[in-house]
């Protein structure tokens, strides 16, 4: 792992204690009635910066901390996980589910800081202790711990606790103890994917414990279990090869994807989209796929595996029948593959452009699709005026004209308008001369004005059109 940059100090802290203590104190010497002693103290410490996440909030006298339902259910599962040395009792069993399932909808309720009240109150320490102790005839109760646990991984600090309480390896052999159970894997893979989630310090852990090994053997079950259903462990490829830890100085991610690559992950989500849209995970599968896909070789081998197939097969289903997500997912995987050479001369080959015009004309009305279909048309034209005047054929640039004047206030898709243009003139003139005549300067200098994402793109745009003028 690189080495980690130093950060901002966190914001000042303070105890559950400390903060009854002032609320008491308001009343006590300043004379002011609960509510008033409570918001003054909320109010003051704010002020001073402290941070106030997990703290109970209330007013002495109406239902106290001990009162709290978060806190009740983690007091309850802490009596029973100390009462029970190394093994949970399954007379209790009952009852700790029943308790989690309630720490979890309470922990769901948004805006409310019972996360943050749990995680405070040892809830991470203590997930993480109970599913060690979790075996064989506990299964549902090890589901509900694994929910609950996935639910509180939301920051920083609260997965460097369960770092730290050894969650990474009690999860892990988890997952590969229960590798035949689908609801087990599915919440397991949820807390692998939340605990990696801006901690590369988790996603080097979890390569250590070979999770990427686990994940092949998983997706390659002949039982065919995991076709599709487990998405968590699709969001736990994205997650492990994403580098989002700002402490980072120079992430390993790379290293991981072609680790997944080598081991044949690239291959079994290939074999995942062969099964098109009638697979739940298709869309899941496809930005795991594109996580992977990070360099030549590894697009190439994709495309050898008929990934590339595969790819335009679910583009034109989803047009055929108006599923503007996999159209998503589908056009962003593409425009991936085709920063290969060799993969955007076989796309071409197969008619892609042609394809992506026509996903275009099913989704003229979703500027979301269109700016999707122009990008991959971008990366397909770029040093190719080969392909740039196959795309011209296909009709990029009425594409590009009629959606720049059709959705005037959409930046992105003005954005990547501008940066297919660009590709389609700048190594060919015949293509220069055709997009001008057809008058789509005006529609370039108007997304220039307006959006101030698109002046840089618009600029080169122009530039590259032959105009002298670019920078006006």
């Amino acid at each position: 792992m690189g080495p980690l940059k130093t950060t901002a100090k966190a914001g000042r802290t303070i105890s559950q204690e400390a903060f009854d203590d002032l609320v008491k104190e308001n009343m006590d010497d300043l004379g002011m009635d609960p509510t008033e002693a409570l918001q003054d103290a909320i109010q003051t410490l704010s002020l001073q910066g402290v941070d106030l996440s997990g703290i109970v909030t209330c007013v002495p006298g109406e239902g106290g901390v001990k009162e709290n339902p978060v806190i009740q259910c983690v007091d309850r599962l802490k009596q029973l996980d100390s009462d029970l040395k190394d093994q949970i009792s399954k007379k209790y069993l009952d009852e700790i589910v029943e308790l989690l399932e309630k720490l979890t909808e309470l922990c769901g309720v948004q805006g409310s800081g019972n996360v943050a009240i749990a995680t405070r109150n040892g809830g991470v320490e203590l997930l993480c202790s109970m599913c060690s102790k979790f075996r064989n005839g506990c299964e549902q109760v090890l589901v509900s711990a694994l929910k609950t646990l996935a639910s509180l991984l939301l920051d920083l600090q609260s997965t460097e606790t369960f770092r730290t309480s050894g969650g990474p390896t009690t999860v892990v052999g988890i997952l590969n103890d229960y590798s035949q159970n689908l609801d087990i894997l599915s919440n397991g893979f949820a807390v692998v994917a939340a605990a990696s989630t801006g901690n590369e310090v988790l996603k080097e852990s979890f390569m250590e414990l070979k999770i990427a090994e686990l994940i092949m053997r998983i997706l390659s079950d002949p039982s065919g279990l995991s076709k599709g259903s487990i998405y968590s462990l699709y969001d736990t490829i994205r997650v492990l090869l994403t580098p989002d830890d700002n402490r980072v100085v120079a992430s390993q991610v790379y290293g991981y994807a072609r680790n997944f690559a080598k081991i044949g992950v690239a291959g079994a989500l290939v074999d995942s989209l062969h099964a098109g849209l009638s697979s739940p995970g298709l869309v899941s599968a496809s930005i795991a796929l594109k996580a992977i896909t990070v360099n030549d070789e590894i697009c190439k081998s994709i495309a050898e595996n008929g990934g590339i197939d595969a790819v335009l097969r679910c583009i034109d289903d989803s047009g055929e029948q108006g599923n503007n997500i996999v159209a998503r997912a589908c056009c962003s995987l593409l425009s991936k593959l085709a920063g290969s050479d060799a993969n955007k001369t076989a796309i071409v080959e197969k008619g892609g452009m042609d394809r992506l015009i026509k996903l275009s004309a099913r989704f003229s009305d979703d500027p979301s699709i269109l700016q999707e279909v122009m990008s991959t048309i971008s990366v397909l034209s770029l040093r190719s005026p080969e392909n740039a005047a196959s795309a011209i054929e296909a009709g990029a640039g009425d594409l590009a004209i009629q959606a720049m004047e059709k959705f005037p206030a959409a930046q992105q898709m003005q954005k990547n308008s501008c940066l297919m243009i660009r590709n389609l003139a700048v190594r060919n003139a015949e293509n220069r001369t055709l997009l001008l005549s057809n008058g789509v300067e005006k529609y370039i200098r108007k997304a220039k004005q307006s959006h101030e994402s698109c002046k840089d793109a618009a600029s080169d745009a122009l530039r590259d059109l032959g105009l002298d003028d670019y920078n006006l």
